[in-house]
């Protein structure tokens, strides 16, 4: 692992989550599903795209589709429905960086410093994940973390642990302070969010 003050943009590796079963959206891919006539991927694409070195895809639909957007996908590697820790396992363990950034791909309004705040916030407390606050709650798929913790995800997900923000507060955890907007993390969940 590099020296944890010196996180640069090439050696991060930006994974946006698009693997969910989205039941609250009657099964729809919400990946692909359109705001503004855009899929909503597209909006955390252009987001995440200054900000990281290289982009990755996960999902375990519509590859075909994923694929279109000109960036690797990958599927979960952890057998079962383990939700998104089972994403972000696979996430690390595709990176080539030391370092990846987890999204959710139904986030259409996530900040332009969002690298930046969370790399802050993870080399000033020497932490091996740094997550988003919203200043109410911790948003535990916005998140920076060191890339050689897959492992010890893939144990707690077949010790049957796969809360994503327990999973977290077992290791040394950073919050980044984003109360000053929190609507940035204002996710699609359902057809009323698309009206």
């Amino acid at each position: 692992m590099n020296s944890l003050h010196k996180i640069s943009r090439e050696n991060i590796t930006g994974a946006i989550l698009a693997g969910g079963q989205a039941r609250r959206m009657g099964g729809a891919d919400k990946g692909l599903i359109a705001l503004h006539c855009k899929p909503l991927i597209t909006y955390v694409v252009d987001i995440l795209t200054p900000q990281v070195g290289t982009l990755i895809i996960n999902a375990n639909r519509n590859l075909g589709q994923y694929s279109a957007f000109g960036y690797p996908v990958i599927q979960d590697t952890a057998p079962g429905q383990a939700g998104p820790l089972a994403g972000i396992a696979s996430a690390l363990l595709a990176a080539k960086t030391d370092y990846v950034l987890i999204v959710p791909c139904d986030s259409p309004y996530l900040p332009y410093d969002l690298v930046a705040r969370l790399a802050a916030a993870l080399t000033q407390t020497h932490a091996e994940v740094a997550v988003a606050h919203d200043g109410t709650r911790m948003q535990p798929v916005v998140a920076l973390l060191q890339s050689d913790l897959a492992e010890d995800i893939l144990q707690s997900i077949q010790r049957g642990h796969n809360k994503t923000e327990l999973w977290m507060r077992s290791r040394r955890l950073a919050l980044a302070d984003f109360s000053d907007q929190p609507q940035a993390f204002k996710n699609i969940n359902s057809t009323e969010d698309i009206a």
